[in-house]
């Protein structure tokens, strides 16, 4: 039986790709026979959403309300759900759609939705052409097939980035077959890269960080890493040559490849996670040929696979690192993100909304 809701939507939007976010009120949509409505408590704060606010990939409309890494309770269910019910514990990560027809959604791979995923803000809604609007905001409606449980060991405010950093870095590890006792490097110990070496660590892995920064060896080692390399450092990256069996590579800006390569033993495998644009300087295609090693990337994971990692956080005792700010700082916190001070990742505690005027 559906349940009592209201579609008014209090929120903070960017208005154009140069606009700070500002409060915004607008109205979500009714609920379908297979919507969860969730009231948002935490939504984390991910380098995309300010990617997508300055229409970075090029395909932002405005109003926009970012956020994708959303934890809330259920406050009304359509007639047709069967997973939740009012009061759950939920999330919703970086989608809440797709075609659910084609191979890869058959697969429960909807990420690669051969007709592409509806994202969670800065889509358009498959059903009435409107454009999807984000976690910063007091509550969202999304099919129940896009929505994950919570379980009860995680904190919820911990969980939430799990929806994205987690489910971004965990995905690549278990799709190419990390083991315990392989050699894994991590590229970047931002949001992305602090969860894979959480996950690395957890699997048994030995785990070396590489940052361009001295400054960062003594917080990686508290992390928990085994080695640390400075890859500013020509000495420190001949040393490394052909060690590794894996690196996972989280930085999300053009960076030159063929160092890391380097560092792969013969098979090894170098998984892109952060860069979407160009790489450059250009990939010397020896530095694969030579070693028959693989360049590959991935993107999130899909429904069955974020519900995985959720239960194998609270399995293994595993949450994100997070600062939490009311949304009042959001202008802030971005700033922040850019230039990299935050450990590691930003939450909104959402009822800090009800004191916006």
């Amino acid at each position: 039986m559906a349940s009592t809701y209201e579609g008014n939507t209090q929120a903070y939007a960017v208005k154009s790709d140069t606009s700070d976010l500002t409060p915004w009120t607008f109205e979500r949509r009714q609920l379908r026979s297979d919507d969860v409505a969730i009231e948002i408590l935490f939504c984390g704060v991910c380098h995309s959403d300010l990617h997508v606010a300055r229409n970075d990939w090029g395909f932002s409309q405005y109003p926009l309300v970012p956020g994708h890494e959303i934890v809330g309770r259920v406050t009304a269910i359509g007639n047709q759900v069967s997973q939740y019910k009012v009061g759950d514990m939920v999330g919703v990560g970086c989608m809440v759609d797709s075609c659910r027809e084609c191979s890869a959604c058959n697969e429960g791979l909807e990420q690669y939705c051969l007709e592409g995923m509806t994202m969670t803000y800065a889509s358009p809604d498959r059903h009435d052409g409107s454009l999807t609007q984000g976690g910063y905001s007091d509550k969202i409606v999304t099919s129940e097939r896009f929505v994950v449980s919570i379980p009860d060991a995680l904190d919820p405010a911990e969980a939430a980035p799990l929806l994205c950093a987690g489910i971004t870095t965990y995905s690549p590890l278990r799709h190419y077959g990390v083991k315990a006792g392989d050699k894994v490097g991590i590229i970047g110990m931002g949001g992305l890269g602090h969860m894979g070496i959480k996950f690395a660590k957890s699997m048994g892995c030995e785990v070396t960080l590489f940052t361009r920064s001295e400054a960062k060896v003594a917080e990686a080692r508290e992390n928990g890493v085994d080695h640390v390399i400075v890859s500013s450092d020509d000495k420190q990256m001949a040393a490394a040559t052909e060690t590794f069996d894996f690196l996972l590579d989280t930085v999300p800006v053009p960076h030159d490849l063929n160092p890391y390569l380097n560092t792969l033993k013969y098979d090894g495998t170098h998984i892109l996670v952060g860069l979407i644009q160009e790489v450059d300087p250009a990939l010397q295609g020896g530095n694969l040929v030579m070693k028959r090693r693989v360049l590959a990337g991935s993107l999130i994971g899909g429904m069955a696979e974020t519900q995985e990692v959720l239960n194998y956080c609270a399995e293994h005792g595993i949450g994100c690192d997070i600062e939490m700010i009311d949304i009042q700082n959001i202008n802030d916190a971005w700033e922040r993100m850019q230039q990299g001070k935050v450990k590691y990742r930003f939450v909104i505690d959402m009822q800090s909304l009800k004191n916006t005027q």
